[in-house]
């Protein structure tokens, strides 16, 4: 019989306000002080067993041990998520509405947001060139509400888009806000889902008629389990689950913009336009910088790994940010280096950005394909298609700060087009 081993335990009655302090590094801060890839805390009020590394994401995304139900707080699914989304679903309903998500990730669909990419960072260029500077953070939410929209079959008029990339960007910026900015996010993620769920109601009348291709339409006509139409509300909250993080790349893209000032030694190597230089850089920034910080689920049932004990209902989180920095699994980890990717031969569990495991029968996030071809040619741009001005400002960003973003949302001035 295996013999059972006690997890490292942090003191306190509940150390949730620690996570609002350190942010990203909370689970990494411990893992390093216990010598430990695996502690207990207690957080809102209950005992959580947080983990970071590779066998930890493995065990993490079993989905014989454990499941999303009751995992992510209210106040999260009232503001980034919503209630009801494939993210809070287990087993055969799970993968059902997930190949419903998948079956937009075709080739063809990859290359038709990267054409939509393009075409509107050429019109953003356009119009930046009439301003004296720009904040990329701003502009790219906007940007990529545009992309999300035309690519999701959402019909967006001209004047709809500040107000629209307004609540999508609200609803991302309060999966760890308090006070005014949760509140701020709950509004909008109401009157999103109105938006989006008046949409659905008018496909299935025939008033609008999105491409069969899109995700207005495939969520609008998709059928259950039980083969009957989702509620519109549930369709219009997974419509969001597509349109939103799109949206949510704006954090990528900034970080992209931050990368190519503070790296300008590489920019020789993405001026040459391969893409497969292209997508190491991405990577690279996708696995340096802060997106989400870690995962959450619950135990299953009961069950002994190497050891430690995890009993069922036990709320478990992942840390996304740990584990692509862990230094067992990258060399370097805190150096910037895109040419790690070049011959990299990763795993499902090592490189976890946006989550890991399976696409089809997992919890690893689907639009991870569409994040890297935006990525790719935001990049090019970037470098290759547009000119700027980089004036002085704060570059440096926090970690307690979820999302982080540099200081500044990195100002560019006297944007011209090549």
């Amino acid at each position: 019989m295996e013999e059972t081993r006690s997890f490292p335990k942090e003191e306190g009655l509940d150390n949730t306000l620690n996570v609002l302090k350190e942010g990203y590094l909370y689970i990494t801060n411990r893992a390093i002080g216990f010598q430990s890839n695996l502690f207990e805390t207690r957080l809102l009020g209950e005992k959580a067993i947080c983990m970071r590394g590779e066998e930890a994401a493995q065990l993490f995304y079993d989905n014989e041990k454990f499941v999303r139900e009751g995992a992510a707080p209210k106040r999260v699914l009232k503001t980034l998520f919503g209630e009801g989304g494939v993210q809070t679903l287990d087993g055969e309903e799970h993968h059902h509405r997930k190949a419903m998500f998948m079956s937009l990730m075709s080739r063809e669909g990859l290359q038709k947001i990267r054409e939509i990419t393009s075409k509107h960072w050429g019109l953003a260029v356009g119009r930046w060139e009439t301003k004296k500077e720009i904040e990329i953070y701003e502009e790219s939410q906007e940007l990529l509400c545009r992309i999300a929209c035309e690519w999701a079959g959402v019909p967006l008029a001209m004047d709809e888009v500040k107000e629209k990339s307004g609540w999508l960007g609200a609803m991302i910026e309060a999966t760890a806000a308090i006070g005014v900015a949760h509140m701020k996010g709950k509004r909008a993620r109401s009157k999103a889902e109105k938006w989006i769920t008046g949409l659905v109601e008018e496909v299935r009348e025939g008033k609008i008629h999105p491409a069969e291709d899109t995700a207005l339409y495939t969520f609008s006509w998709h059928r259950d389990l039980k083969g009957e139409l989702l509620e519109p509300e549930t369709a219009s909250v997974e419509v969001l689950n597509i349109i939103r993080p799109i949206v949510a790349v704006s954090i990528y893209i900034t970080f992209t913009a931050l990368a190519v000032i503070q790296q300008p030694e590489e920019r020789e190597n993405i001026a040459s336009g391969d893409e497969t230089y292209l997508q190491n850089f991405v990577q690279e920034v996708r696995r340096f910088y802060p997106f989400f910080p870690f995962s959450g689920a619950r135990v299953k049932e009961d069950f002994t790994w190497q050891g430690y004990e995890f009993k069922e209902g036990e709320l478990t989180l992942l840390d996304l940010y740990g584990t692509n920095h862990h230094p067992d699994l990258w060399d370097q980890p805190e150096q910037f280096r895109p040419d790690r990717f070049k011959d990299w031969r990763g795993t499902p569990f090592n490189f976890i950005p946006q989550g890991g495991g399976d696409y089809d029968t997992g919890h690893r996030c689907a639009g991870e394909f569409i994040t890297i071809e935006i990525m790719k040619e935001s990049l090019d741009y970037l470098v290759n298609k547009m000119s700027y001005e980089i004036p002085e400002q704060d570059f440096s960003y926090s970690f307690n700060d979820i999302p982080s973003l540099p200081h500044s949302n990195i100002v560019l001035q006297n944007v011209r087009s090549k």
